[in-house]
């Protein structure tokens, strides 16, 4: 390969890319690395760290969020639930700017896909319909919506080729609620494994975080969800207070989740 091929390369890049994995946890990351080679390889070359969900912040998907994307606090943001009276909240019901709206406004192209602060998740200059969302036991659902999830990424990618790329895996979350502490579970984090390590291969610069991590019913320091849902199946997993991040050519340092929205900005 030639110098100016190599270049050619770098420049159809993505700046820097942001894959959030909800409620990826260290707990299966770090045990299984042998298994998870995109996770060690990411482990070996760049840093790794655990975030830790404030004491008095909540561990919940919707406010972490929305933290991570406007650099807000809970309290400073105040979007704690998918429903509020009855009603599902929307971006519009949320006071802040988020990170793609301070870019969009200083000229930066930026896409965003499936980001599960509301319901279904919000996107940005780029449309998507989920295959269903919210907690669901149906694996081929998730595993359906998983794929397409991916597939409109390199698609957004090599069509947009956006300077920064923001897009969240979902299914972890809402299958390790009904399924953790079977074998099935370091299955789903091989298939999102397998997803970090093409998507690794087309950013300069990569940043890879969860809202939270998981556990058992009862591990964590509070519990956020019932023993069972709404329908009657019964719950094996809850939100830890730990989260995961690994990032690759940042330079910019985070302390915890709401400095990812400086992070980006600092990066551009």
């Amino acid at each position: 390969m030639t110098k100016k091929k190599e270049k050619k390369e770098t420049k159809e890049k993505i700046k820097l890319m942001v894959i959030g994995i909800d409620a990826a946890t260290w707990k299966i990351i770090k045990s299984n690395r042998k298994q998870l080679p995109a996770f060690d390889h990411l482990m070996k070359i760049g840093q790794f760290r655990t975030l830790t969900v404030p004491d008095k912040e909540e561990i919940l998907s919707p406010p972490i969020w929305c933290t991570m994307f406007s650099g807000k606090t809970q309290k400073e943001h105040g979007h704690q639930k998918y429903v509020v009276n009855d009603q599902l909240q929307t971006r519009e019901d949320i006071k802040v700017d988020f990170v793609w709206d301070v870019l969009n406004k200083k000229g930066v192209k930026v896409v965003a896909l499936q980001i599960p602060f509301v319901m279904p998740p919000f996107n940005f200059n780029c449309d998507y319909k989920p295959v269903g969302y919210g907690a669901s036991y149906d694996l081929n659902e998730l595993a359906e919506d998983t794929d397409n999830v991916f597939f409109k990424s390199l698609a957004i990618i090599e069509k947009k080729k956006p300077p920064v790329f923001l897009v969240v895996f979902t299914a972890l979350d809402r299958m390790q609620h009904f399924h953790w502490g079977e074998p099935l579970v370091l299955s789903w984090y091989q298939k999102i494994d397998k997803i970090v390590g093409i998507l690794n291969e087309k950013a300069e610069k990569l940043i890879v975080i969860s809202d939270h991590g998981f556990c058992g019913l009862g591990e964590a320091r509070t519990k956020t969800l019932p023993e069972e849902n709404e329908q009657g199946e019964k719950l094996k997993g809850d939100h830890h207070q730990e989260a995961i991040l690994i990032t690759r050519g940042i330079k910019n340092k985070f302390q915890e989740h709401k400095d990812l929205y400086e992070v980006i900005l600092k990066e551009i």
